[in-house]
């Protein structure tokens, strides 16, 4: 029964085409989108989730989001995965996270992404991927 993967996983790979429609097709009208639980207010709606994937897919080069364990209800799918991508000036940016993905029938009406944005800041600003988040990056993906 891994549905939800599939669903997700599709997710993913229109958002490596930075394919922002097909993304936004996945979401309910009502979306409530923890980008960085407890760091950020959500986003709500799908206005609000475009403006922040143009956004976001605008400091994109490459994107290389993967997810490595994953396990699912029939509405809740849990992952864990990396957010990993390159931006145009080169510097790679690598955050391991936790993620909790809600559906409502074919749509994700809640989606809640669990990570360090300070992690993710220190890269930006230089610095170098640490041994624990290249430890958690190099396992295996599904």
């Amino acid at each position: 029964m891994a549905r939800r993967i599939e669903q997700f996983q599709s997710v993913i790979d229109n958002w490596k085409r930075k394919d922002i429609d097909a993304v936004l097709a996945s979401m309910s009208e009502g979306i409530v989108w923890h980008f960085a639980a407890a760091a950020e207010p959500p986003l709500v709606g799908k206005t609000a989730a475009r403006k922040f994937l143009v956004r976001f897919g605008a400091d994109i080069a490459e994107i290389r989001w993967r997810i490595i364990h994953h396990a699912e209800t029939e509405n809740r799918l849990f992952v864990e995965g990396v957010d990993e991508y390159v931006t145009p000036a080169g510097v790679t940016i690598s955050a391991p996270y936790a993620g909790v993905i809600e559906f409502d029938g074919d749509f994700i009406s809640a989606w809640r992404d669990y990570v360090d944005v300070g992690v993710m800041r220190a890269q930006r600003n230089g610095e170098p991927i640490t041994s624990q988040v290249t430890q958690l990056a190099q396992r295996p993906s599904i």
